[in-house]
């Protein structure tokens, strides 16, 4: 119900924009939002989140200062601008979207998200 775009493979250093839209006209306006994603092998695991405001955010600690997160509800879009890549990073990233009525409310749990994108492949060489 989500359409994500932006991933592809890029060099260790560079920058990404993802894009999470919702083709569905569902209004972004009552959700919270997150990005997530998921390395072979490993959990699923939070990368940052957005209120419905968009005026709290929350970044795992291995992206601050390196990703951020925004949001245009009037666009019903959500995005994830990522700059100085690691080969780290490399994952499947998706975007979720969690109903709330708390306007400054995130959420860093997959769990509590009600829906999702179909997930990107962000692939970081050396």
């Amino acid at each position: 119900q989500l359409v994500e775009s932006g991933g592809g493979m890029v060099q260790a250093g560079a920058s990404l924009r993802r894009s999470c839209t919702n083709p569905a006209r569902r209004s972004f306006g009552s959700y919270a939002m997150g990005w997530f994603r998921q390395a072979p092998g490993k959990e699923r695991e939070l990368v940052a989140a957005i209120s419905w405001s968009g005026g709290s955010t929350a970044y795992a600690d291995s992206v601050k200062g390196r990703f951020t997160i925004s949001r245009d509800n009037a666009a019903n879009a959500m995005y994830l601008q990522m700059h100085s890549l690691r080969t780290t990073d490399t994952a499947v990233y998706y975007c979720a979207a969690a109903a709330t009525f708390n306007g400054d409310e995130y959420f860093d749990t997959a769990a509590r998200y009600n829906y999702w994108g179909q997930g990107t492949q962000v692939t970081v060489s050396s």
